[in-house]
């Protein structure tokens, strides 16, 4: 570990898994606005098909991750990335074919975003045991700010360059997504093996079972793992439920949605560059749960409109959920980096995703079941409202109560051990 003062350099092997995804990140960005919007303007889904693919998008979580932790704890960490994003690549780029010969259907969609899911499963879970091997232990906070200040940036001119796009090119929008990570493919390729296979020799229950003892054992990562579950539960009700607000309830325009979107992502790149300053202010700890509190509360902005201008109503609501999410996701992520040995954050990171994320195919296919089961009472604009003031007041209420116990005690334990490494200015 270097000393105080000293300059924590990540070295050429972070920076190129940097840049694929910073590049990679715009272009999820593309597909996210892209694919919902197909399939309200173009297919003419339903709200509860709306909800069905965005299922699709969390399926393999569920499903695969601890398997794929095993897996990956077995695997070439280089090489498994790299065929990763050759399969979105390949995946993407058959839903801009597919409705050029017009043969594009909400099956299809659904198909193409769940093998993008299962792809996206082994790719995450390899790039967190990337960043272990990859970079020094004091300067994973570092790292992580900078990848999280890359996946703000991408929500800030992501949603822009999509709704440009779009309106320039239709479906063909996708074709930059799939080309993104082309790019990511090529510039892991160019590192440097970065280990890979140390779990080979080990039995594979074992590793299961070690992956989810770390998580509950421990009463720390256990809090972490509790709060992200019950924030998972509502979140992705909000989010599915966002574009059917937006282009059904408030009437907004592609452009001026995608614009609104960039312009809250600003805050989440504040979010993002301030948050060691917060942390060093009132603690790793403390962030967490004040954190995931705040970005909950701070959705229910969306009851203003359509009594004040919507386009200002979401931009405003939506800069503080993401600046708040970005913090919590900082904050964990540190904490969870700090307790882990490195050598067991693939299976610890499966088993931690595949609990909270488990959670988010099940909470979006039930956002868009309710919008639609509520539009015939109280038209879409109210369907939209009730169901996304269920998915954020909920969480607001009962995920404090997980991370909060252990606050105090474990700042202090971080303050003894890693402290340094913790609150480091990126």
């Amino acid at each position: 570990m270097s000393r105080p003062g000293d300059v924590v350099r990540l070295g050429r092997d972070f920076n190129l898994l940097w840049a694929g995804q910073t590049v990679s990140n715009i272009g999820d960005k593309v597909n996210l606005f892209v694919v919902p919007t197909v399939m309200i303007l173009l297919l003419h889904a339903s709200p509860f098909q709306v909800g069905l693919v965005s299922m699709a998008q969390w399926l393999a979580i569920p499903l695969l991750s601890l398997v794929a932790g095993v897996l990956v704890d077995r695997w070439d960490l280089r090489a498994t990335l790299v065929w990763c994003d050759l399969v979105r690549f390949a995946v993407i780029a058959l839903i801009p074919v597919a409705w050029w010969l017009d043969f594009l259907s909400v099956p299809l969609l659904f198909a193409s975003v769940a093998v993008v899911s299962a792809a996206s499963v082994f790719f995450n879970i390899g790039y967190t045991a990337t960043i272990s091997a990859v970079v020094p232990v004091d300067g994973r906070v570092k790292a992580y700010s900078r990848l999280e200040t890359s996946r703000t940036s991408a929500e800030v001119v992501g949603p822009a360059v999509a709704s440009a796009l779009y309106q320039l090119l239709g479906v063909a929008a996708l074709v930059v997504d799939a080309a993104s990570f082309l790019a990511s493919a090529v510039g892991i390729r160019a590192m440097r093996p970065h280990g890979g296979g140390a779990g080979r020799k080990l039995p594979m229950w074992s590793r299961l079972k070690r992956g989810v003892q770390l998580n509950w054992d421990d009463r720390v990562l256990r809090g972490t793992l509790l709060g992200a579950l019950l924030l998972n539960c509502g979140g992705p009700i909000y989010v599915t439920v966002m574009p059917m607000l937006a282009y059904r309830g408030l009437g907004l325009s592609v452009g001026t949605f995608g614009t609104v979107m960039s312009v809250a992502a600003v805050a989440a790149v504040l979010g993002a560059l301030i948050a060691q300053r917060v942390s060093r202010l009132i603690g790793p700890a403390r962030m967490s749960p004040w954190s995931v509190f705040l970005h909950c509360a701070v959705g229910l902005g969306i009851l203003a409109a359509p009594m004040l201008p919507p386009a200002l109503v979401l931009g405003v609501t939506l800069s503080g959920y993401g600046l708040f999410m970005v913090w919590f996701n900082i904050s964990t992520a540190a904490i969870r980096q700090a307790r882990v040995p490195a050598e067991d954050q693939a299976v610890s990171q499966a088993a931690f995703r595949t609990v909270t994320w488990g959670v988010i195919p099940l909470a979006a296919l039930l956002g868009g079941a309710m919008v639609e089961a509520l539009t015939g009472h109280f038209g879409i604009l109210n369907a939209a409202k009730i169901t996304m003031v269920i998915g954020t007041a909920v969480p607001a209420l009962v995920a404090w109560i997980p991370l909060a116990p252990t606050q105090a005690r474990l700042d202090r334990e971080l303050a003894e051990t890693q402290g340094e490494a913790l609150v480091s200015t990126p």
